[in-house]
């Protein structure tokens, strides 16, 4: 599917793109957990590594000082993925931790690599951050 700033938002709002996920990719700071993770989605989908590498915890297991590698990483997996649904299953809301279950319907090559997901983020600085993910 081709996205445009006029489409409705990957995330599942049901609001257009630029009133959506795109302030985030463009700098502003999410509020919650929940915001960051739709706005992830979404950049996975626009294929903007840079908000994807912006918004990893230095604990995940994905960071790597090497960002040359990690960015063809990224852009590969987004290049040749559909993300075509993300479903929100629970959010919980905390202060500097919060946790977010969600579905996220995928296609790679035409095969489905759809997935659940409860994931972890962690307030640095003011700014949310994804920790990590357990596949349920």
């Amino acid at each position: 599917m081709k996205y445009s700033v006029n489409s409705l938002c990957p995330c599942g709002s049901g609001i257009k793109y630029k009133k959506c996920c795109q302030p985030f990719h463009n700098g502003k700071l999410p509020k919650t957990a929940l915001e960051l993770m739709k706005s992830r989605f979404s950049a996975f989908t626009f294929s903007n590594v840079a908000y994807i590498i912006k918004t990893t915890h230095i604990e995940n297991q994905d960071f790597t000082i090497e960002i040359d590698n990690w960015k063809k990483d990224i852009l590969e997996f987004s290049k040749n993925t559909s993300f075509d649904k993300l479903k929100i299953l629970e959010f919980v809301d905390g202060i500097e931790e919060s946790s977010v279950t969600f579905e996220a319907t995928l296609f790679s090559n035409q095969k489905d690599i759809s997935f659940t997901e409860k994931s972890t983020f962690y307030k640095v600085d003011g700014m949310w951050l994804y920790h990590s993910g357990e596949f349920l």
